[in-house]
């Protein structure tokens, strides 16, 4: 009996160290010059619904239930999903626009897991080059969340996603 405690107490401590060590917050950016004018560029990515176009997870699940609350393009839109298991159950809303600057949103999603998180689009005059878009997201990791991410590296696979929709934007809005 006191060998099972041993171990009991050691496979606790264990899941609490780990929790103290593992990462509490995730931050995932990529950037693209995109040779046309930046009033051009954030014209067309204000508009969420755009996405559609060049997003990586629309790939994925071409047949995918969307729906969408509001104006797009306006602070307070959402644009709602539900796909398979590779996009899940979500919705991205629209909480700040600065003009030529910045599309910042609200990432939840509902399902393989509960998540939110901080998404941004912002644009920047690349001089001669066009416009630099970054797009990113940002979020915090819960515990026992958090120790899985241990595991797994956010900024290598949504970072691929990332590059991937960056550069079919960057075929659209430059053909």
């Amino acid at each position: 009996m006191g060998t099972i405690l041993y171990i009991l107490g050691g496979v606790i401590l264990l899941i609490v160290l780990l929790a103290l060590i593992a990462p509490k917050s995730y931050h995932v950016e990529r950037s693209i010059t995109i040779n046309k004018p930046l009033s051009e560029v954030y014209n067309y990515l204000k508009f969420i619904r755009n996405q559609d176009h060049w997003s990586p997870w629309k790939k994925k699940d071409p047949n995918m239930k969307q729906d969408q609350v509001g104006t797009d393009g306006e602070v307070g839109f959402i644009a709602k999903w539900e796909g398979n298991k590779d996009v899940g159950i979500g919705e991205q809303e629209i909480i700040k626009l600065v003009e030529n600057e910045l599309v910042q949103s609200k990432l939840r999603f509902f399902k393989p897991w509960k998540s939110e998180s901080d998404a941004f689009i912002r644009t920047t005059d690349a001089d001669d080059r066009g416009t630099k878009v970054t797009w990113g997201f940002s979020g915090q990791n819960k515990v026992p969340a958090n120790i899985f991410m241990m595991l797994y590296n956010v900024d290598k696979h949504v970072g691929k996603d990332f590059d991937e929709g960056l550069s079919e934007l960057k075929h659209i809005l430059e053909s």
